[in-house]
């Protein structure tokens, strides 16, 4: 296929080092994949701020988000949607243009105070050391990022080996004031986890984390939320095989439906995951597990459809990319979830749970064990730390458990 012609800048502007960016900006946006409209408006913009820059007398080297803030104020009366489209043309000029070396990056946080440094020093140990996910990583950074700004507001705040338990109790006590369980539970886990860290760093003499009391879970007593088999297959069969979006939604919700993948697992996916000559698919669970699963037929077709046909060429290694340009991988387990969602509005279903794309896991384990599977087989299968966990099933097998149930007595003894 022919290469597009780069859209032509006008002659006055051609002596200028920012129109030159403009051109390489174009041909970076075409490179990442995005539609020749697209280009043509993000141009446009960029094209605009390059006169304005000039007749405010920026240089390129001083250019940053000041300026963008600038651009956008001299009109403040326009629509709002320009204003949408305009600001993220110029974030991405600003961002090509640090790529290409011509303005500097932006100025880091200090580092350097104790305060950012433990915090740097915990999420790199989360990460490298306990092989958390960045989505837990996510959870567990604004509940340090309070405690450890809490502590610098306090005038004898001093070092970590300055705290105390009554601190630590203080902190837990003032955030979990009219918050859910859940809420706390998680805030309690993040500080036990945090404070551990800095005992075994050496910043502390004691480690608090004893200090830190464990929120009770009750386990609800209620039943997973699960589809129907006839469901499963209504809600695959909504997937149009002629479109390329199509397509590879199919191969996603396959992997979620007969192999009962996590969101996150989908999205983590990548192409050497995939052992075509032995069958099987290299899963990255939780805490940098790696499992392997069979590599089913129906599912390997699908995966085979979609990267021959639809993935095409990109930089990332993950094996379903995104629609729209930049074409990355998917933006996290969400984009899974509302695929999932969007998929059970076309087959004219509502279901009423959280965690959309789980609903594939639980109706998978239900269906396993109701054609006679045992505990530890659907543990495998899910993969599962804990028989635990899996127990839950337990509950949908209804004529097992009423095979085993006692007759309720009725009216005067009756039964």
């Amino acid at each position: 296929m022919s290469s597009i012609p780069p859209i032509p800048l006008e002659d006055h502007q051609a002596s200028g080092l920012l129109d030159i960016h403009v051109v390489s900006f174009v041909h970076s946006l075409r490179a990442a994949g995005y539609a020749e409209r697209s280009v043509v408006k993000r141009q446009s913009v960029a094209k605009v701020f390059v006169r304005w820059a000039r007749d405010e007398q920026v240089t390129v080297a001083d250019l940053d988000e000041s300026h963008i803030a600038g651009f956008l104020k001299r009109l403040p009366k326009r629509e709002k949607d320009q204003m949408a489209l305009e600001r993220a043309a110029l974030r991405l000029f600003l961002r090509h243009l640090r790529d290409e070396g011509e303005v500097p990056p932006p100025p880091k946080r200090d580092d350097s105070s104790t305060v950012a440094a433990i915090e740097t020093q915990y999420m790199d140990f989360l990460r490298n050391e306990r092989g958390l996910t960045e989505q837990s990583i996510y959870v567990y950074s604004p509940f340090i990022r309070d405690f450890l700004a809490e502590w610098a507001d306090r005038a004898d705040s001093g070092s970590p080996g300055a705290w105390d338990a009554q601190f630590v109790d203080d902190f837990l006590l003032h955030h979990a004031h009219d918050r859910s369980s859940e809420y706390t539970r998680l805030l309690a886990t993040t500080l036990r986890s945090f404070l551990r860290f800095l005992h075994l760093r050496g910043e502390t003499a004691a480690d608090l984390s004893a200090s830190v009391p464990m929120v009770r879970r009750w386990r609800e007593a209620t039943v997973p939320t699960v589809l129907s088999p006839e469901e499963v297959e209504r809600t695959l069969s909504t997937a149009d095989p002629s479109t390329a979006c199509g397509r590879r939604n199919h191969a996603i919700l396959l992997l979620l439906a007969r192999l009962g993948l996590r969101a996150g697992e989908v999205v983590a996916l990548e192409l050497g995951d995939i052992r075509w000559r032995t069958a099987q698919l290299c899963i990255r669970g939780k805490g940098r597990v790696l499992d392997q699963l069979p590599l089913l037929s129906e599912v390997g077709q699908a995966l085979a459809l979609y990267l021959e046909m639809d993935r095409g060429e990109s930089t990332s290694r993950r094996v379903f990319l995104r629609m729209i340009a930049p074409r990355v991988g998917l933006t996290g387990p969400a984009a899974v979830g509302h695929i999932v969602r969007r998929a059970f509005a076309q087959a004219g279903m509502q279901p009423t749970s959280r965690g959309a794309a789980h609903l594939f896991r639980h109706s998978l384990a239900t269906r396993m064990l109701r054609q006679g599977a045992s505990m530890a087989e659907i543990a495998e299968i899910l993969r599962h730390r804990s028989q635990t966990t899996t127990s839950i099933y337990a509950k949908v097998d209804f004529e097992a458990l009423r095979g085993i149930a006692g007759s309720w007595p009725g009216t005067g003894g009756a039964r």
